[in-house]
Order: structure tokens, then sequence, then C-alpha cells
């Protein structure tokens, strides 16, 4: 009989018996580590304390470990929210956040929890309670402005550039704003550009690196080029040689009087604050998304392949960029004349358009 070559050695990976481990000093212990993830994919200082706020908040009102945490209490919490009258944006901001940190426990600490605490993983966000991308300013309720709309808006800020108090903000504001609507930017991507991004040589317009575009289903950050397209390298080359060198020397593009990053509230709240300025009635005034919704429906009119404003915006598929394109009332008969007048030209050798 041949000798046995196989023997047990004692050990093992994951623990026989349940650990004697405190929940709560356990689930501070993975927070601190989902922090750290953050800082090792490049979010800024700003952006990181500020959803650590949001996930402690969330944390604390669910009242129990994560991985005890059930559908009924994401029921609960939301629920809250919405008696007490918090936005649609702010329920999802919290829907979000968890899924986000539950995701990490299952990538990074199932193995430990199931160990400790005799729990296996399972996301309690389920197609019942999870955040809906729709609010009270969503593209499925409520049209872009217009291009005239926000060509005005945009020659408000041109004027006020020399009448302000402070010339750097309101430049910086004309420029940023100038870049969410050319460059259908997120409110955070955009605070996230750092001034090597610019690259005015790649391609026929210039391109931004957009490196911290947001990903799908909390999957991280997932980067793309956008051009600057309409004219919008001709402000960035302005921005860089007139405005940026009257804030702090940094590597933020739109920086702040201390040149850091501009958070995506702060954005959203120079914007309020602009359009308060100009004094135009509530109806007739926006939000930072309103213009990607812009961008693309604009865009979308004008001729450009649906796909090229997928990719433009980084949306991860076409039916999401449907979402944000809601042409003019008269789009369809601008579509006819444009067609009838093409094939007329066609047909004649003549430009019927002049």
């Amino acid at each position: 009989m041949a000798e046995a070559r196989l023997q047990v050695i004692a050990g093992g990976a994951v623990p026989q018996e349940q650990l004697t481990t405190d929940p709560w000093q356990f689930q501070t212990m993975c927070v601190d580590a989902f922090v750290a993830s953050w800082r090792a994919r490049g979010f800024s200082p700003v952006t990181i304390d500020n959803d650590i706020g949001l996930l402690e908040r969330t944390l604390t009102a669910l009242g129990r470990p994560a991985w005890e945490v059930t559908p009924e209490d994401i029921d609960r919490v939301v629920g809250d929210l919405a008696v007490k009258g918090r936005a649609t944006s702010t329920r999802r901001e919290y829907v979000q956040i968890f899924k986000g940190f539950h995701r990490f426990l299952q990538a990074r600490k199932a193995a430990e929890i199931e160990a400790a605490f005799g729990v296996r993983l399972g996301c309690p966000v389920d197609e019942f309670n999870a955040s809906r991308h729709v609010g009270d300013d969503s593209p499925a309720l409520l049209p872009p402005p217009t291009p005239e709309r926000v060509n005005e808006f945009f020659s408000f800020m041109k004027q006020r550039i020399a009448t302000a108090r402070k010339y750097g903000p309101a430049a910086r504001d004309y420029a940023m704003f100038r870049t969410l609507y050319h460059a259908g930017l997120r409110s955070e991507e955009a605070s996230l550009l750092e001034k090597p991004d610019l690259h005015f040589t790649r391609g026929p317009f210039g391109k931004l690196h957009v490196r911290f575009g947001k990903g799908a289903h909390t999957s991280g950050p997932r980067p793309r080029w956008v051009p600057m397209l309409d004219g919008l390298d001709l402000v960035l080359r302005w921005f860089l040689e007139d405005v940026r060198p009257k804030f702090p020397d940094s590597q933020v593009l739109f920086a702040d009087e201390s040149g850091g990053s501009l958070h995506r509230g702060t954005v959203r709240n120079r914007l309020r604050y602009l359009m308060e300025l100009e004094g135009r009635p509530p109806s007739e005034r926006f939000s930072p998304h309103a213009l990607r919704r812009a961008c693309a429906t604009h865009n979308y009119e004008r001729g450009v392949d649906l796909v090229a404003i997928q990719q433009m915006l980084g949306h991860w598929t076409v039916s999401s960029t449907m979402r944000y394109v809601r042409p003019s009332a008269t789009f369809i008969e601008d579509a006819y004349k444009r067609a009838v007048a093409s094939t007329l030209a066609e047909l004649t050798g003549k430009d019927t358009t002049a």
C-alpha cells in the first residue's frame, strides 16, 4: 500500500467559532477602511469630509450595524426623511452612500463579519427601496433651459465680471458654468478638475480629461475625455491665463479662495445666488444639473449623434441619455424644415438655407 502523502494542518483563514468582537467598534474600523479607499482613489478632502458626514448620519439613523440592516430599516429611514420634507435627491444620497458602504463590506469584510457575528452579508437595498433618479428637477419632469435662456444668463454673468467686487470669483463662476454647459459635466466632476486635465492640443477642439467621472451603480470613478466644444477652449485658456493666477497656487482648476476644491453643494449654491442677482422669476431658474441636460438636448437638436452625446456625458447606456434629451416644442417642425431644405439643395444645387 502506498504511503499516504496528505496530512491535516491546523489553522485556517476563517475561525471556526464566533469571535467576541464589539459590533460598533468593528463598524467604526470598517468605516475608517472605507474612507481610506476613497483617499486611495483620489477623492478630494472636501468631498471625503462631506461623504463621511452623510455616511455617519445614515448609519446613526439605521440604528444597528450595517450587516444587520434589513430592507424594512431602509424603508423606515427613507420614509422618515420624506415625512420631514427632505428632497428626493437627499433621500437618494442616503441610500446610495449606504449601498456603497455595504458593497465595500461584501468585498473586503464578508469573511470577518461572518466569523465574528455569524451573519452572511446580503444587501438590504432591493428593487422596492432602491433610490430612483427622479426628483423635483428631474429630466422626466422639467425641460432644460432653452439655448436663448442659457445665452441670456451667460451674458448677465459676463457683464457682472466688470462690476463685481471680486473679479476672481465672478470670472471663475463664469468659466465654471460655461464648462458645465458646453462639456455636459456634473458639478462634482467639474469641481475635481485640475489644471493638467486641460489638453488644448488633443483633437481638433482640445479635450478635458474627466478623471473622476461618476461610475454606474457606485462602481467608482469612470474617466472619460470630453471635447471643448462651442469655444470652450477659448474660455478655459482665458481662465488659466488671466483668472486662475488670482487664486492661491494649487492643482485645482476651479479653486475656492483658499486654493481648494469647491464642493458640489457650493456650486449649486453659487448658481442659485447668481440667478437671484439676475432677478429672473423662479420659473426661469435652473440647477447645475439642468445645464447638463441642456447640453444633451441642444446638441441632439442640432444633429449630434446620440451615441456621441452618451460618450460625452459619460452615461452607461443610451437609454440614460435619452432621459436627458427634451427637444423643444417645435423640434419636429425644425427637423422637417432642415430635411426639406437639404433635399431641395441636392435637387437644385442651391443652398436654400441662406
